[in-house]
């Protein structure tokens, strides 16, 4: 199994990492009140998810 000989710079493992970029958040909008929302959440707006209020949103 072949070993490097020499430590790589900093740069050069960086310029490789410069891919590795978080992606963009989907977003869904709320049956019940129109807003965006996280997919799989209640909605902060109206409190509901899955047509029932879970949350208590004055």
């Amino acid at each position: 199994m072949a070993l490097p000989k020499r430590r790589q710079s900093k740069a050069r493992g960086r310029k490789r990492r410069t891919h590795y970029k978080a992606d963009n958040v989907n977003t869904s909008k709320c049956p019940q009140c129109g807003e965006f929302k996280l997919p799989h959440r209640a909605c902060p707006n109206c409190g509901y998810y899955k047509g029932r209020p879970v949350l208590n949103v004055n």
